[in-house]
């Protein structure tokens, strides 16, 4: 797909809200794909997705939603006002289960793919003295884009560091990784949480600004203290050297895994129609984001999707040899 058609799906896309998540108008199906910010991951796929749908679909017409992320994607996905919700696995166990922000609404969702792990990076520039989760007390921070799920990572990472969202800060903000970074370039905010595939072009744009050294701030240390509390949704791993550019070391962070989730009662036609045509284009799908080359049959796992799978899903992937 090149950039051209890219960008021109995905701009006709932008602020569409209106429509069901799942609806057929003047003959043609059309599909909403709950995705993320601008400078995230979950964009550019989603509207990768979204093409690749509308053309090996017959009739379907699939559009991309520009949201807050993880949690905003599920709560469109339970108020039906998106067919696919691309999210991070601890926003679908939390909105399945009914809790902290699905509270009274829980989800009828459902897994149909395992895609690709979610970094947490706390980012911050050298200039700041900034180099443990202890040095942000007193320091201006952004904890993510309301209704992301960065958002609630952030939270709990900074709850099991010992510090207080509401107290410890100078300031604390709620803005997009562009935001961020922006913010960052201009003097006016220390640090920033972000949790995405990696590279990520927000960071990245951070890292290649001149005059700028770029620190990524480990915190795996903290992971079994969240996992005691939230359960096992999250792991240890680390971000190589040179992901980024300035980046001298790896980090030690915290990952979760992201999943293609859909209503519990989405026609187990469609899902299966939806899985072979992104299988399918899984490729193309990986020029499109490096994070999707690891969508892959072996990552097709029940404890890694965290949400039980969707009937036809399961049908699909055990045909496809994966052993869940």
């Amino acid at each position: 797909m090149s950039g051209t058609t890219r960008r021109n799906m995905m701009a006709a896309a932008v602020g569409t809200l209106a429509m069901p998540g799942l609806a057929r108008a003047q003959g043609a199906q059309q599909l909403a794909i709950a995705t993320g910010t601008t400078g995230g991951v979950y964009y550019p796929l989603g509207g990768a997705l979204a093409n690749y749908l509308s053309r090996g679909i017959p009739g379907m017409s699939a559009t991309v939603e520009v949201t807050g992320g993880s949690v905003a994607n599920m709560q469109l996905l339970g108020a039906n006002r998106v067919g696919i919700a691309i999210t991070q696995v601890d926003a679908a166990v939390d909105a399945l289960q009914g809790r902290d922000r699905f509270r009274g609404r829980a989800v009828p969702a459902r897994a149909i793919a395992v895609l690709y792990t979610n970094r947490m990076q706390v980012v911050t520039v050298a200039s700041t003295g900034i180099h443990s989760m202890a040095d942000l007390k007193g320091k201006r921070i952004s904890t993510g884009a309301p209704g992301s799920a960065t958002e609630v990572m952030a939270f709990r990472l900074i709850e099991a560091a010992g510090l207080d969202r509401d107290k410890d800060f100078r300031a604390r903000e709620r803005l997009s990784p562009a935001e961020s970074t922006n913010a960052i370039k201009d003097g006016k905010l220390d640090a920033y949480f972000f949790v995405s595939g990696v590279p990520t072009s927000a960071i990245t744009d951070l890292g290649a600004t001149p005059g700028v050294q770029i620190v990524l701030i480990d915190h795996d240390e903290y992971i079994p203290r969240i996992v005691e509390k939230y359960g096992p949704v999250y792991f240890p791993e680390v971000i190589p050297a040179g992901t980024y550019p300035g980046q001298t070391t790896p980090n030690k962070q915290m990952s979760v895994g992201n999943i293609m989730a859909v209503r519990e009662d989405m026609p187990a036609a469609l899902v299966t129609q939806i899985l072979n045509v992104t299988w399918s284009s899984r490729e193309d799908w990986a020029r499109v984001h490096s994070a999707a080359r690891d969508f892959k049959l072996e990552g097709q796992k029940t404890a890694a999707a965290g949400i039980p799978w969707h009937p036809a899903a399961e049908a699909f992937w055990k045909g496809h040899g994966a052993t869940l």
